[in-house]
């Protein structure tokens, strides 16, 4: 399997090369070359498979010629054992053909713990057998860097540095970062937002010369391997509902656009998807772009669902790729004249061919909240507010209420107390066992100014488990 560029001009690379590139040379995303499609047959022979044994069978293209089969059988059964439920992603159901993929399961409780405790090992076993080390830097809305952190903490040849913005993440978010110590774990809170955050990495991927050698590896969406991981859950979901002889519809909270992409993937392979639908918060680029084929800038508002507080969708270029014809030219002189001008639209017929597939629904945090209180006393479901927005988006984009409808599940309520109060529950919930005394541990976290000099003047000062790189 090879991989290239979405803007055309980066050489293409093989899955290890990819795993440790994130982002490409000439600033563009990886993707496949050709992806691999199933055959009906195929996908119906997984039905039952656990969780782990399907993940091999979805992504074991992926990293053909790399990995070899045994020890990347291993890597998936270590790095799904860690997850709370023996299903891995159990479904529950909400009503009439309506499901909840539950993705926070996992260690740090988001979805993110599928992608990135596959990513710490998959960095391990590729960094043990070249000798290298390597430096993580990554931006988080909130659970991608607790995810990231457990994913990796463990990892001898890694030094991690993850920016969050300052007070804009919730407290059970922050702590489930910054009580993880370590010589090489880095927290740091910038004093900006999530937008800042990500930029400073990318800036930092297209000029290294702040590490003196040592070399970047993304754990943000951008990187593939999170991607890949994401592909396995669609396919699970989807054999439980009848798949592939019944075609299945998702509803996916979503910021970043990596969550979503997956599932449009999984199509793409073979996976009887017949709608998906992007659910975000008031930061709603994604849907203006789905509902008026606007992807403009806009000023960004911190929200109830803080994980989608995100102006700009770094993955939205993949599929900009794709309804391109991929061409990686055409997509670079896109990407340049939204970088100078903060606004992008594509040609109909283009947003037209999204639009079979794709709707979208955008959720203030009024109606965030009386989801939560609705679906709680329709069920006595509790649902976080970034499902709740997915719950929301479902119910009223739906295109077919015969075709089961999954909205994926992607948080623990436990880390929003703020919306659960509000939605006038009551009591928060109680963490898990595993996390009982998180706010009795001690946090080791690093402010510093919105400037991307003193972000990476501290990495080149703290690299190397504390000894200056």
């Amino acid at each position: 399997m090879r991989y290239i560029s979405t803007r055309g001009q980066a050489p293409a690379l093989n899955f290890e090369d990819v795993l440790l590139a994130g982002l490409a040379s000439d600033g563009g995303l990886y993707v496949p070359e050709n992806l691999p499609r199933f055959t009906v047959e195929e996908i119906a022979s997984w039905a039952g498979l656990p969780y782990h044994e399907l993940a091999f069978r979805v992504m074991r293209p992926f990293v053909a010629g790399c990995i070899a089969d045994a020890d990347f059988k291993k890597i998936l059964e270590e790095t799904y054992g860690v997850f709370a439920h023996k299903a891995v992603a159990p479904l529950t159901q909400l009503g009439a053909n309506e499901w909840v993929l539950e993705l926070f399961q996992g260690p740090t409780l988001a979805f993110k713990d599928f992608a990135l405790q596959l990513l710490g090992r998959l960095l391990d076993h590729v960094l043990t057998r070249r000798g290298e080390r390597v430096v993580i830097m990554g931006a988080t809305s909130g659970d991608t860097g607790s995810a990231a952190i457990e994913g990796c903490k463990a990892c001898e040849n890694v030094d991690i540095f993850i920016m969050h913005p300052h007070n804009r993440v919730s407290e059970v978010q922050r702590r489930q970062m910054t009580t993880i110590l370590g010589d090489n774990i880095h927290n740091i809170a910038i004093e900006g937002n999530f937008d800042d955050c990500q930029e400073m990495v990318k800036a930092s991927f297209a000029d290294q010369g702040f590490l003196k050698g040592t070399r970047l590896v993304a754990v943000n969406s951008i990187n593939w391997a999170r991607i890949m991981a994401q592909i396995v859950y669609y396919f699970h979901a989807a054999l439980q509902l009848g798949a592939p002889y019944r075609s299945v519809a998702f509803s996916v909270p979503t910021g970043n656009f990596g969550d979503i992409f997956a599932g449009y993937l999984a199509r793409n392979m073979g996976l009887p998807v017949n709608q998906l639908i992007v659910a975000t918060n008031r930061n709603d680029i994604l849907h203006r772009f789905m509902s008026g084929n606007r992807y403009d800038k806009d000023t960004l508002h911190p929200s109830l669902s803080p994980s989608m507080d995100i102006m700009v969708s770094s993955n939205f270029e993949r599929l900009l790729f794709d309804l391109h014809g991929r061409n990686g030219a055409a997509v670079a002189a896109l990407m340049d004249s939204f970088k100078a001008t903060g606004r992008l639209a594509v040609e109909d017929d283009r947003w037209t061919e999204a639009r079979r597939l794709f709707d979208s629904l955008a959720v203030d945090d009024e109606s965030t909240c009386a989801t939560i209180a609705g679906v709680h006393g329709e069920t006595g479901y509790l649902l976080d507010p970034h499902t709740a927005i997915g719950v929301k988006a479902a119910r009223e984009c739906r295109r077919s209420l015969a075709l089961p409808m999954v909205v994926l599940g992607t948080a623990h309520p436990v880390k929003f107390p703020e919306a659960v109060e509000k939605a006038g529950i009551g009591a928060a919930p109680q963490l898990p066992a595993h996390l009982a005394d998180l706010f009795q541990r001690e946090e080791r976290c690093s402010v510093l100014p919105n400037d991307l000099k003193a972000v990476q003047d501290f990495v080149s000062r703290h690299g190397n488990r504390g000894k200056p790189l």
